[in-house]
């Protein structure tokens, strides 16, 4: 039989296209907060967008490890999902919210009573430190929110209620935009509190999406139909299969965000220009990828739903299908980013060599988003969400540990290579991870029920 590029099977379309319409919608929203943020601490002062930045690194590895639980949520969810048994899903939801309680906690009380030792790992610039600790002193009140509105999210996308989450992030941004506003410059008549007042903003709109997700799961959701119990008691049956399905996750995730904190660090130790170019090119490349990386989202709660159904003759058709819309997507974004460089940084007002040094980041950023809009939803996606997270964590892990870090950290205080030169060796990890990706998921080996027969 003749191979389909594209299944024409309309249930894959049904399924996905909206998901990733309504994922990339939130996931936009939800950072297009950071980029107004970077905007508006780049136009109030450059070593406001720094400490900002150093504070922002804490927060993604804590992302990374929540999306971990995420995942586990998602991925064992949609399995359950496509058997239509809501039961396990809500007693799953409950593990991993209890997993993110923790973490939450853990962030708070770190960043709480060692907040300089937080932050001097990844610079040593004293006056970044000082702004980026009045900055933490308001933010490590978002962790705890964080964690647990991200975990009730995911546990909706399992199954395919992911409007909910765009409204949470819209919200979010209407609300950052115009707190920041009035705080960060003491506008209409607000205080002028600088880099805190970007803090107060991001609390303010985080404990909102909080209010949000919990009034839809309690009151409006009629799939799930949770009640304050479901969440509260300490019901662990599902556990194991719990820990089986996110533990890897949460490891790599946890791993990839110390990764991504040592990379700042490798860049932040050179100067706090490479500091600042790296947070504007960071924003810009995350924008432009958004669909990309939800897709991933996207991806992973279908291939499990159709695991969960049965649907295992399926799985071959979709998984070429969403690789093909991967790589189309990429290229896009590439061109997109490359096309719209100079006009974005040129908005904020940095010195000069910040601006050219975030356009040069931006150049090779364009290059290597083709690599990350393919690799990332083929992994996290794909592979994870047709029953093998672990595959995710493996090559995540190796890649970064075993390669970026140490040849970046060699080039960058060894030879004291140029910054646009370590950056380099810090994205080509994005680019070559496209080639076992490919292999493994064109083997499809990855396909496993997750779900169990007895409930």
């Amino acid at each position: 039989m003749k191979k389909e590029f594209f299944t024409r099977d309309k249930s894959f379309y049904r399924t996905f296209f909206p998901l990733l319409a309504v994922i990339t919608l939130q996931q936009l929203a939800a950072l297009a907060v950071n980029l107004v943020d970077n905007l508006m601490l780049g136009r109030y002062t450059e070593l406001a967008l720094s400490g900002a930045t150093l504070v922002n690194q804490l927060q993604f590895v804590l992302q990374q490890l929540i999306a971990g639980i995420g995942m586990g949520v998602s991925v064992l969810g949609s399995q359950y999902w496509g058997k239509q048994e809501i039961s396990p899903i809500r007693r799953i939801s409950s593990v991993g919210l209890k997993f993110s309680v923790v973490l939450g906690l853990i962030f708070l009380l770190v960043t709480s009573f060692a907040p300089e030792f937080s932050l001097r790992l990844f610079t040593n610039d004293r006056t970044v430190i000082a702004e980026g600790m009045r900055y933490l002193d308001i933010m490590r009140w978002t962790y705890l929110i964080f964690a647990i509105s991200n975990v009730l999210m995911y546990s909706l996308q399992s199954v395919e209620t992911a409007f909910i989450g765009t409204v949470m992030s819209i919200s979010t941004i209407i609300i950052n935009v115009c707190l920041n506003y009035c705080f960060i410059f003491g506008n209409f008549g607000a205080p002028e509190l600088g880099i805190r007042g970007a803090a107060i903003a991001t609390l303010t709109s985080r404990s909102v999406e909080l209010v949000i997700i919990l009034v839809y799961i309690f009151f409006i959701d009629k799939k799930l139909k949770f009640r304050p119990r479901h969440l509260i008691n300490l019901d662990f049956a599902y556990l194991k299969d719990f820990t089986k399905a996110a533990l890897p996750v949460m490891v790599s995730g946890g791993l990839w965000g110390v990764a991504q904190g040592a990379q700042t660090a490798i860049l932040g130790h050179m100067s706090a220009t490479v500091i600042a170019a790296n947070s504007i090119a960071s924003v810009i490349f995350q924008i432009f990828v958004v669909v990309g990386m939800s897709s991933a989202n996207a991806s992973s709660v279908t291939m499990g739903k159709t695991v969960g159904e049965g649907k295992l003759d399926k799985v071959r058709s979709y998984s070429r299908t969403t690789q093909l819309i991967f790589l189309v997507i990429g290229v896009v974004a590439a061109i997109a980013m490359f096309s719209c460089r100079n006009a974005i940084v040129s908005l904020y007002a940095v010195s000069e060599e910040t601006k050219a040094l975030a356009k040069s980041f931006l150049v090779v950023m364009s290059i290597t988003t083709i690599g990350t809009c393919y690799e990332y939803p083929v992994e996290g996606g794909i592979i994870a969400g047709g029953g093998d997270p672990k595959y995710q964590a493996i090559v995540d892990t190796l890649f970064m540990w075993l390669f970026t870090i140490p040849v970046s950290a060699v080039a960058a205080f060894v030879f004291h290579a140029p910054p646009i030169v370590v950056f380099c060796l810090l994205k080509a990890d994005q680019l070559l991870k496209c080639i076992p990706n490919a292999i493994v998921c064109n083997r499809y080996k990855w396909v496993k029920q997750l779900t169990r027969d007895d409930e």
